[in-house]
């Protein structure tokens, strides 16, 4: 590979977004995995409305370089985007950076990619925008037959139909989720949803259906096409319409009894999730960490992404632990309030015999989006 010190050569910036609890983190890790095997560098940057994110947890626990911007949307938050990507490139040379916006976001190609292939194609080459989408919260809300579950309002569901809108590229994610029919209906709805966007079916969980699309992403690069103008009042209430929370909270006592931290990083969602459904609320996605405490690379994940889901891990506490960190990140349509009395609760029902000190919390509805540049694709 060529050398970027004496030959510089623009980075690749890989755009991977999507509702809240499409899977997105489990897609990009596995692209970096992907292309780490093919000889390429590679480095990520997160995003969310608050600080303490999982995402950013569980890609440095695969040693991944990770630069997190917190406080608003990539759209809103352009020049710290384009710092962190400059931060990047300084320390680990990335060829490909890839990057994670907020998953209530929208409007991202305009306010995005065509900005930085504007302002910025000296220093990057902007992929085609990949929108993940959970098979079963796309059937619901395009009103196919078969997904159950709780629904959003109206204007959440425009924030999520305005992203499809924008997407060149779909990706149908957790395909082992749904049958053969099912998802061929799935992809014929998303196909009108998406006009001229090309799709993907995956299983990021399983690894299958990955690398004609990771090829996709660097076959060319993205372009494109006009689409009809976001009703930035409603893309405004529907974002309002979520509550959000960010909690960090140490558990346990270095040097005291052990205990299962799998089994409780489970408990303590599961304890959120009845909160939130008891109250009628319908959870966009509820994820969490628990590290040893002083070694944030040793770590356990799970996450739900419906209220009537149950909490599956997806990485595991090789042994019990005696103190450990956890990060709790929980977006729902519910008042934040709502969120933050069903969080304490989780939190009382699964450690009631340890100590939990919460060092970190925020609960707010985020405010509306005012993007830094806005450049529609040309016709």
């Amino acid at each position: 590979m060529t050398d970027r010190a004496t030959s510089p050569a623009p980075a690749r910036y890989v755009m991977i977004g999507g509702f809240l609890g499409a899977g997105k983190t489990t897609c990009i890790l596995r692209a970096a995995e992907r292309f780490a095997a093919a000889g390429l560098r590679v480095g990520l940057v997160t995003n969310d409305q608050a600080g303490g994110l999982v995402d950013t947890a569980l890609s440095r626990a695969r040693d991944l370089p990770v630069e997190e911007i917190a406080g608003g949307c990539f759209c809103c938050r352009f020049n710290s985007l384009v710092e962190a990507a400059d931060r990047l490139s300084r320390d680990a040379a990335p060829d490909i950076l890839l990057a994670e916006p907020v998953g209530s976001c929208t409007d991202l190609v305009a306010t995005v990619s065509v900005p930085l292939a504007r302002l910025y194609g000296d220093r990057f080459t902007v992929a085609p925008v990949s929108v993940v989408v959970d098979p079963l919260r796309a059937m619901r809300i395009l009103g196919l037959p078969g997904a159950g579950g709780g629904a959003f309002s109206p204007n959440v569901a425009y924030i999520y139909r305005k992203q499809l809108e924008e997407a060149e590229i779909v990706v149908v994610n957790k395909c082992d989720l749904v049958d053969a029919a099912a998802r061929a209906a799935l992809v014929a709805a998303l196909g009108a949803a998406a006009p001229g966007a090309r799709i993907h079916e995956v299983s990021a969980r399983e690894g299958t259906g990955l690398d004609a699309w990771f090829d996709d992403l660097l076959a060319a690069p993205s372009a494109p096409r006009p689409i009809p103008d976001i009703d930035y009042d409603r893309y405004a209430d529907g974002e309002a319409l979520l509550g959000w929370l960010n909690a960090e909270v140490r558990v346990g006592t270095v040097g005291g009894p052990d205990w299962d931290g799998n089994a409780r990083l489970v408990g303590v969602l599961e304890a959120i999730r009845a909160a939130v459904a008891a109250a009628g609320h319908e959870i966009a996605h509820l994820k969490a960490t628990l590290s040893v405490e002083g070694d944030d690379l040793d770590l356990a994940a799970a996450n739900l992404v419906r209220s009537a889901a149950r909490a599956e891990l997806s990485h595991r506490l090789a042994e019990p632990i005696d103190a450990g960190r956890l990060l709790v990140n929980l977006r729902a349509e519910a008042d934040p309030e709502r969120l933050l009395r069903a969080f304490r609760e989780g939190l009382a029902a699964a450690f009631p015999d340890l100590p939990a000190t919460v060092v970190h919390c925020e609960h707010f509805r985020p405010g509306r989006p005012v993007p830094t540049h806005r450049m529609p694709a040309a016709v």
